[in-house]
């Protein structure tokens, strides 16, 4: 059973260079194995996310202080280097003497001894650079190049072309204040069950049990754990008086406003976040269904359904852009579509390097063929609500405006004044969440409003 936690995160680390292991996957499938402590399965996750998360910025690290670049490293001291570099440079708590030590022996322990000397010599090489220039950051900053977008993809480890996509849209300070943001840990915000308990029933069996939580004041049902250690033992859990769900993702069914009694239609539910949060918003009346191409996910739909005792839900396995079933007898649907992600890059270490310009493209061209179908299904006065988890345009307006242009039945309707919605609504009624200037996941969505005759 291993008991270091270093260790398990070089093997997930492995699992992550040499399988192409999804790096969630790779690091439960070690602590699965392991015996380790909270604080050092802290340790360990801290490891392997942050590792993930800022290869491009080690791997320029590497390069600076080792004889051969990164790429020419064979791949598990490549591996060791960047577990040493990312102690070193990005974590305080840890001492240098512990970070390069615990590096040395890790080797060692790998059949690497003949390579320890390297990882030793490459790690103090650093120490040595930072001692002869202690007024300079941790991060050795004259490695960086001019140039701008290259330079905040290196700084702080993204593909250029995804740093292209905010300074686009951003000035470059926020488009760096959105890549530091990116790479701080990720908090956890809850969804109170209102159909079981209340938001202060809630706060305060999660307080007596040692949560440090607080509410979170624009959002009616939603709590922000600061430290909450395993989420299943929490109180509440099993009772089903609560779920996990980001605050952005909890504004998406507010501006969908859901009504008692109602036929309403989630487009792409699983895992079944908002689906939960429509049938909670409806009392549990009328009809709900959950629309997923994926089995298993679909069985985390049926899951959480089950654990908050929600009874309205329907599932419906297939595929949403072939369900004509629907035509024209659905009160509302919600759109919420498989997208790049880029709102999420916090949550995910591994995402900003496995997608792509062209996979945004490829996604867009879905997302429309979706939109298409799923306004199909709307009575006329009914609603549509298309939503995505990014902050890439052209998964966004660009997929909504074409469709608007084409679709004279259609029109943009912004939320009303009392909605949580409503403060992030832009004059034409576009919702876009923004990191790093409302501290939650990025998210887009707009509500669609089928004109009736």
């Amino acid at each position: 059973m291993l008991s270091n936690p270093r260790q398990v995160a070089f093997l997930a680390l492995k699992d992550v260079d040499r399988k192409g292991a999804y790096a969630d996957v790779a690091l439960d499938r070690q602590l699965v194995k392991a015996q380790l402590k909270p604080l050092d399965r802290g340790l360990a996750t801290e490891l392997v996310y942050g590792c993930v998360r800022g290869a491009r910025s080690l791997d320029a690290i590497l390069d600076r202080f080792a004889k051969k670049p990164a790429h020419q490293q064979p791949p598990d001291l490549r591996i060791l280097l960047h577990l040493g570099f990312y102690q070193l440079v990005f974590l305080d708590r840890i001492s240098d003497a512990a970070a390069v030590d615990t590096t040395v022996k890790l080797a060692k322990a790998n059949r690497m001894t003949g390579l320890s000397g390297v990882v030793n010599g490459v790690l103090r090489q650093y120490l040595r650079y930072r001692d002869k220039n202690p007024n300079k950051k941790p991060f050795p900053e004259e490695i960086l190049p001019e140039e701008p977008i290259s330079r905040l993809g290196i700084r702080y480890s993204y593909p250029d072309w995804i740093v292209k996509t905010w300074s686009d849209r951003f000035s470059f300070e926020e488009t760096e204040q959105l890549c530091r943001w990116f790479n701080t840990p990720p908090s956890v915000h809850l969804r109170i069950n209102p159909l079981k308990t209340t938001i202060k029933t809630v706060e305060t069996a999660l307080q007596e049990a040692g949560a440090n939580v607080e509410q979170i004041s624009y959002i009616p049902q939603g709590l922000k754990l600061q430290s909450a250690g395993k989420i299943e033992a929490l109180p509440g859990y099993a009772e089903g008086w609560w779920t996990v769900q980001d605050s952005s993702a909890q504004l998406v069914t507010h501006l969908l406003e859901p009504q008692p009694e109602e036929v309403i239609v989630d487009a792409c539910a699983a895992p079944g976040g908002k689906t939960t949060h429509i049938a909670e918003l409806m009392q549990d009346t009328g009809t709900i269904w959950a629309i997923d191409p994926t089995p298993s996910r679909l069985k985390k739909v049926r899951q959480n359904c089950d654990r908050l005792q929600l009874k309205s839900v329907k599932i419906l396995e297939g595929d949403s852009r072939q369900q004509s079933q629907f035509n024209g007898t659905v009160d509302r649907v919600l759109l919420d579509a498989p997208c790049s992600g880029l709102g999420t890059l916090h949550r995910r270490a591994d995402l900003r390097w496995r997608q792509t310009p062209e996979n945004a493209i490829e996604l867009s061209q879905l997302q429309r063929q979706l939109l298409d179908a799923c306004a199909s299904w709307v009575k006329p006065g009914g609603v549509l609500v298309y939503a995505t988890c990014t902050v890439n345009d052209i998964e966004n307006e660009g997929v909504v405006t074409p469709f608007l242009d084409s679709h004279d039945d259609w029109r943009i309707e912004a939320p009303v004044s009392e909605s949580p919605v409503a403060s992030f609504a832009s004059p034409e009624g576009w919702i876009r969440v923004f990191p790093h200037r409302h501290n939650m996941d990025g998210f887009f969505m707009v509500k669609l409003r089928r004109i009736e005759g």
